[in-house]
């Protein structure tokens, strides 16, 4: 009984309401039961993987009420093979699956993750994969989509080919690009008040020096065909967890992280029913 009300809790998406009125229960019934439930523990299959790995965030920052929720997934398999909470993302967070994961006989062929300072720590000595989708997120934050300065446009213009040419051709165009425009980047406007001075262009500089930045790990997957270059597996499937959470809002952070434990235990909202057995 517990098992088929937590499926149709999490994974058919049905609200105290529905189950209420399916299962002629009170709701403070079905809560004990929704409580009561634990999930199996995972089981492994340690081997060498390529790693994709991204936080998932809940509540506000600006409220600080948020937290994270820390995913390592094979994409090959579509599977999550580590999972964490925490209130953000942090190095120690990413050595601690990392280590969990070796000690278990995973070997960690590659990481491909987004722009968290981090990870170059946390897998020293393994090939790291900067996300190409993030890093064009970045890029676009300091450009806009409608850029205005000419320097801005070309650097909207360069950034959309990322995904389309090879790591010579981009380095050689940014080379370029830095070429030509470093004196309108470094242009500093002086505050009348204060006297101080501040850089005119700041967000484009921000997106040209982030972009340099993460030139050395962009064309990781250049040196072997296996090494994702975009963490979509992990965004397509944090998507589909916030439908999933969605219908299911107000919950408190302990029940939230029973939720997603279930769900990056099945590593999909869609089980099918011998995926079920396993995981229920």
């Amino acid at each position: 009984m517990e098992k088929e009300i937590w499926n149709e809790y999490v994974f058919e998406k049905q609200t105290l309401r529905e189950l209420k009125e399916k299962h002629h229960q009170d709701k403070r019934t079905l809560k004990n039961v929704l409580n009561q439930y634990e999930a199996p523990k995972k089981i492994h299959d340690p081997r060498p993987v390529n790693l994709v790995v991204d936080a998932l965030y809940f509540g506000e920052r600006t409220e600080d009420t948020s937290w994270c929720a820390v995913c390592f997934r094979d994409p090959k398999r579509k599977e999550n093979l580590w999972w964490s909470f925490g209130k953000t993302e942090t190095t120690s967070i990413y050595l601690q699956g990392r280590i969990y994961l070796e000690n278990l006989g995973y070997t960690i062929l590659s990481v491909t993750g987004d722009g968290f300072g981090g990870l170059r720590t946390a897998f020293s000595g393994i090939p790291l994969q900067m996300c190409q989708v993030h890093m064009e997120r970045l890029v676009v934050h300091g450009t806009t989509r409608k850029p205005i300065l000419e320097a801005g446009i070309a650097l909207l213009a360069l950034i959309k080919i990322l995904h389309y040419t090879d790591g010579n051709t981009f380095k050689n165009y940014l080379k370029k690009y830095v070429s030509k425009y470093q004196s309108f980047l470094n242009e500093r406007t002086v505050n009348p008040m204060t006297g101080e001075k501040s850089l005119t262009h700041e967000p484009l500089h921000r997106a040209v020096f982030s972009l340099m930045r993460f030139l050395p790990e962009l064309f990781t997957f250049e040196k072997n065909k296996d090494i994702p270059r975009t963490t979509n597996s992990l965004e397509g499937h944090f998507s589909h967890i916030r439908d999933i959470t969605g219908v299911h809002r107000g919950l408190s952070r302990s029940h939230l992280e029973k939720v997603l434990n279930s769900i990056f235990l099945a590593s999909t909202i869609a089980p099918t029913k011998e995926k079920l057995n396993h995981i229920l």
